[in-house]
């Protein structure tokens, strides 16, 4: 079986074995490619996200992991062992969809069993594996319901139990949580992640919902067009994104485009097409070519703002308050600056009195909170 070295959130190195591996697939729908060269590993027991707009290739992606499309180049392996000629129900993954797919006229014992029967179990193995599936969703009460008897969440519930229940390898989930509602979704979120947690399999999951892949992935692979763009853990992806696309993506971010100025020891400074100087802290992937086009990204809770000037020397910007949206917790501020760039700030709500529009205002950051990126 493949193997990758890695280096738990504890410090542990250690050899991880790869439950899935893709090599170089394409799949191709009326010759335009849906999936456009991709390799990706995931490893036994990580929680791994596959995140991207609708139509960039993640959803494809899932389903030739599972067996519904075949590849048209490349590979799919899991555990070790190519899938190329294994049909969907010979695969050691079970997919829960967003639909959930339940029989509405199976009860929930019976629809968790379907499967089992499938394979011709005995009935006292049957019982005691979806009793386990059942208590391991809190589902025991409702055994005898119908899905329409079931709320959006219960039918997730039941649908995870009939994927777990078949004790796969691998655990697919297509957006399993975006026919929830907001505050049923946080809370299966949190269930998903002690089941994930608890039971040690891997999940492989297709969203485009950003927070709940950083919420709650080891790893996410960000898809654009068919390609992946990064693969990285949720504070790689999100305070190092290595595109333009995934700091537009992930999260909010003020991007500005511009050029290399300056290059020194500890850090570069750029040339916005609409001239503000940005100074940003050097890195080991930091492009230090003069004249190299580049992008400096900017995320909105990074930036601090004053009514009285400020005494630094770098990306400190006068402007003007143009917008004020209160959000609760958060307060999001719109600034125009004095050549013309719109930014967005977002600052913790402190309850103190909010500045009126139009208010004269100082914009800045610090040079390690923010980020060059070439073009």
């Amino acid at each position: 079986m493949a193997q990758t070295f890695m280096q738990n959130q504890r410090g542990i190195t250690a050899f991880q074995p790869l439950d899935v591996e893709l090599r170089s697939v394409f799949k191709f729908f009326n010759e335009e490619p849906a999936v456009h060269g991709i390799d990706l590993d995931v490893r036994q027991g990580e929680f791994f996200s596959i995140l991207g707009p609708s139509g960039c290739g993640k959803t494809t992606t899932l389903r030739l992991i599972a067996g519904f499309e075949r590849v048209d180049a490349g590979k799919v392996l899991i555990q070790g062992q190519p899938m190329t000629h294994v049909p969907p129900y010979r695969r050691p993954v079970n997919t829960v969809f967003q639909s959930y797919a339940l029989f509405n006229h199976l009860n929930v014992w019976d629809n968790i069993a379907f499967g089992l029967r499938l394979q011709k179990l005995r009935k006292s193995e049957i019982d005691t594996r979806v009793k386990d599936a059942l208590k391991l969703v809190k589902m025991e009460s409702l055994r005898s319901r119908f899905p329409s008897q079931l709320s959006g969440g219960q039918q997730q519930r039941v649908a995870l139990a009939r994927a777990l229940v078949n004790r796969p390898a691998v655990v697919l989930l297509d957006e399993p949580l975006g026919a929830l509602d907001l505050k049923l979704r946080k809370e299966m979120q949190f269930e998903l992640s002690n089941l994930h947690r608890n039971l040690g399999l891997t999940f492989v999951m297709v969203t485009h919902d950003q927070e709940e892949a950083l919420c709650l992935s080891d790893r996410i692979a960000v898809m654009n067009q068919g390609k992946i763009e990064q693969i990285g853990t949720p504070n790689q992806i999100y305070e190092r994104p290595q595109t333009s696309f995934v700091a537009d993506f992930i999260g909010d971010t003020n991007l500005f485009s511009g050029e290399i100025a300056v290059v020194e020891s500890s850090c570069v400074q750029i040339m916005t097409k609409t001239g503000l100087t940005i100074v940003v802290t050097r890195h080991e992937d930091t492009p230090t070519e003069l004249s190299q086009a580049v992008m400096v990204s900017v995320r909105p809770e990074k930036i601090q703002l004053s009514l009285y000037s400020p005494s630094l020397s770098t990306n400190c910007f006068e402007g003007r308050l143009v917008n004020v949206m209160y959000l609760g917790t958060h307060v999001n501020y719109v600034v125009e600056l004095t050549n013309g760039a719109n930014i967005n700030v977002l600052q913790p709500n402190t309850f103190g009195n909010l500045p009126e529009r139009d208010t004269p205002i100082y914009a800045w950051w610090e040079e390690s909170d923010c980020l060059a990126i070439s073009q």
